[in-house]
């Protein structure tokens, strides 16, 4: 009762600062419909073209039809990588990630543009969605699952991933390996689960081990979005509230150090873009001042094997597929 109530006072502050964004399509021809049987991916992105030929392939391997993705005004190539891909659909606006409340107001946007009553996936261009068996099992035989369960959504949280050893060596090259074969740890140990009124949260990992900053891990990066859905208060925890209690059936191997990891962290830094201004990446820099070097490696370290590890360690719960239609 307490989560309903909630959700019905939120919602309706929500709805009452709910603003017009500009956003205009940035493709020849402009915005294109989606399919009926089209799997929609939405995703905010700002200088990460090193990523977006893997992320671009792990998420078409999965069944994603059509890729929408907001450029937050890169200047390294990655609008125009993605602007020559012929399932994306790229959008501008005048406003910045931090203006467009941390990107939630592009998010809603595009779901409106696009289309309600259909599932998204909704991440972010450094976060790569792992299921159960999800090496075999296609996206749409997910989206059956969690329909039988009469589920909505995927709670799924970031798991950061961390080469072993000097940072400096860890290059994501054009060489078609998958970011997970570089920076292939993560910690299998110090994780905090708790659940408020809003949402489960999930607290720890290695950015909290090393710098004592708490982030919140938990999203769901699938979301079946009708008109009751909204990101207004966060997008670690959506309206409506009662739908973000779920079993934890996925993960987001999160990627953020790589060789360049420096140039990135002073990169967001001055941007400040970020939440509270940047604050983590601030503590970060605090650190890399100090210490010159990072090195997330310790005794609960992992090197990271597939989704079947994630299963057999407790990271993600099962998936009942059922048996396939002939």
């Amino acid at each position: 009762m307490i989560t309903r109530y909630d959700t019905y006072r939120l919602t309706a502050r929500v709805r009452r600062r709910r603003r017009e964004i500009e956003m205009s399509c940035l493709n020849r021809g402009g915005q294109r419909p989606l399919r009926p049987d089209d799997i929609p991916l939405v995703f905010n992105t700002h200088n990460d073209l090193k990523l977006m030929p893997s992320f671009l392939a792990h998420y078409r391997q999965l069944g994603v039809t059509r890729f929408i993705c907001v450029d937050d005004v890169s200047s390294d190539g990655t609008r125009e990588f993605l602007l020559s891909q012929a399932d994306v659909d790229i959008w501008g606006s005048p406003l910045r990630y931090r203006d467009a409340r941390r990107g939630r107001e592009w998010r809603e946007t595009l779901f409106e543009r696009y289309g309600a009553d259909r599932w998204y996936l909704n991440v972010d261009s450094d976060e790569f969605l792992f299921y159960q068996d999800c090496e075999q099992q296609p996206l749409c035989r997910l989206l059956q699952a969690l329909e039988s369960r009469g589920e909505k959504r995927l709670a799924a949280p970031m798991l950061d991933m961390y080469p072993v050893g000097s940072l400096g060596s860890a290059t994501l090259d054009d060489d078609d390996r998958m970011p997970w074969e570089i920076a292939d740890h993560f910690d299998g140990a110090g994780y905090a689960l708790t659940h408020t009124k809003r949402a489960i949260s999930i607290t720890g990992g290695p950015r909290k081990r090393k710098f004592s900053y708490e982030l919140e891990l938990m999203k769901y990066p699938v979301i079946f979005w009708d008109k009751e859905c909204s990101l207004g208060v966060s997008i670690h925890q959506p309206l409506p509230f009662q739908r973000n209690f779920l079993p934890i059936s996925g993960v987001l191997l999160h990627f953020k150090f790589f060789a360049d990891y420096k140039e990135k962290i002073e990169e967001a830094v001055a941007d400040g873009q970020y939440f509270d201004g940047a604050a983590a990446y601030r503590t970060m820099l605090d650190d890399l001042q100090k210490s010159g070097e990072f090195d997330f490696a310790n005794e609960h370290s992992i090197r990271f094997s597939g989704s079947a590890q994630l299963l057999e360690l407790g990271f993600i719960a099962p998936v009942s597929f059922g048996v396939e239609a002939p």
